[in-house]
């Protein structure tokens, strides 16, 4: 028996589409909107094959009301939503800022516009390390303090945190937990669905990994300057599987009335930082296999180190990152080996 429906907006993305494999595993029926920007619909059939279901599908654009009301009215029951829907290159967003500020806030108030209408409970929203800015002090807590954005990417995570806030302060009828990640990498260990942006990867391990299979040249290091044991950034990277089974828990959490207040906040991290060039050396030590890699100059918008205290949500969720570095790294060669043998990069 299904313990109802989920809305996953942006569910054929990165984390979107494994956090559905979560949720039919754990016996929700899932509806994704995605429209597609970053993402193929290929993913649906690699969801399928995990799980054996074949997840309901709306292609749409989430800053469309419209659509989100007839998705509504086509799915009616839908319990929570779990967003994914946003822009999230860092980078991109410095060269993009109104694409950014249009596509990631609007989805948002469209989707708190709609949820009272129809009965959905709680929201589970995709937020970012980044609302720490540059941290005094790491790790990093919730409570430590949101600092100034170094990117509109980390501004339009500010802003909804504060938009979600703002409503559910108000009498919003429903509930929201904000999850607030750090950097997901990996992809399931079936190799059935990873990473896969459209054009160049915006991000770390597609990039390196397309490097390592000889798509790209070289992976480009930001940077070997920082104040840093070897001068690269530093990360928390979390594995994708472990992050994706941490919403699950927010919305089983807000289903089932459990939640401590009418909004929460938990950082999901390993509590370990990893520099760059570190997590080259992983890779490299995991799969057997160099990454040609050349340091560059110091991109716009990067934090220089940030890492999580992950025990807030160790001890109230129940959840905890246990996947070790070189594992997910291995799941992201085996899926980028799968995308070869597929014809597909």
């Amino acid at each position: 028996m299904s313990k109802g429906r989920i809305l996953v907006t942006g569910g054929t993305g990165y984390i979107g589409s494994h956090t559905t494999v979560e949720l039919i595993n754990s016996g929700y029926d899932v509806v994704i909107i995605d429209n597609l920007s970053n993402s193929n619909r290929e993913v649906l059939e690699g969801i399928k094959s995990i799980t054996g279901i074949m997840p309901d599908f709306v292609e749409a654009d989430c800053t469309d009301l419209d659509a989100l009301t007839g998705l509504f009215e086509k799915y009616p029951g839908i319990k929570g939503i779990i967003n994914f829907a946003a822009s999230k290159a860092v980078g991109e967003s410095m060269q993009k800022p109104v694409l950014y500020y249009r596509n990631n806030l609007n989805t948002l108030m469209n989707l708190l516009d709609i949820m009272p209408d129809y009965g959905v409970k709680g929201l589970v929203f995709s937020s970012s390390c980044t609302v720490y800015g540059e941290p005094d002090v790491n790790p990093v807590t919730e409570k430590s303090p949101i600092k100034k954005a170094t990117s509109p990417y980390g501004n339009t995570k500010q802003i909804s945190e504060e938009i979600i806030t703002d409503v559910i302060n108000a009498g919003a009828p429903f509930k929201s937990i904000i999850l607030r990640y750090f950097n997901p990498v990996g992809a399931h260990p079936s190799a059935e669905i990873g990473e896969l942006p459209n054009g160049v990867p915006q991000n770390l391990i597609p990039y390196l990994t397309q490097t390592a299979i000889g798509i790209r040249k070289e992976l480009s290091v930001f940077g070997n300057d920082y104040d840093t044991p070897d001068g690269s950034c530093i990360r928390d990277f979390i594995n994708v599987v472990d992050l994706a089974k941490a919403h699950v828990i927010a919305i089983e959490r807000m289903l089932n009335d459990k939640s401590d207040a009418p909004i929460e906040i938990f950082n999901l991290g390993t509590g370990k930082g990893l520099s760059v060039l570190q997590l080259i050396d992983a890779f490299e030590r995991a799969t057997e296999v160099k990454v040609p890699h050349k340091i560059v100059g110091r991109r716009s918008g990067d934090i220089e180190k940030v890492w999580a205290d992950p025990s807030y949500a160790n001890e109230v969720l129940g959840w905890k990152a246990e996947t070790p570095i070189e594992d997910t790294m291995v799941s992201a060669w085996n899926w980028q080996k799968k995308l070869r043998e597929r014809g597909i990069m």
